[in-house]
């Protein structure tokens, strides 16, 4: 990516991007520009859990098949 014309504050924008993207597994980030111009970067991050089965979950289930004869 040329960087003609933009200066030293693009370099720094371009490393707060780079830095917002680092370790970012799950989410978004949104470049807002304004006049051509990068004016404001926004992180949204998410984090996953798996599901847990409880044992009482297990349980309902199991009844619910037995009452569907299955």
């Amino acid at each position: 990516m040329a960087n003609k014309g933009h200066g030293k504050g693009f370099d720094t924008r371009l490393e707060m991007i780079l830095e917002a993207l680092e370790g970012l597994e799950y989410g978004t980030l949104n470049i807002i520009v304004h006049e051509s111009q990068i004016t404001q970067i926004e992180r949204t991050e998410k984090k996953r859990f798996p599901l847990e089965k409880t044992a009482a979950s297990k349980e309902r289930l199991l009844v619910e098949r037995a009452r569907q004869g299955g």
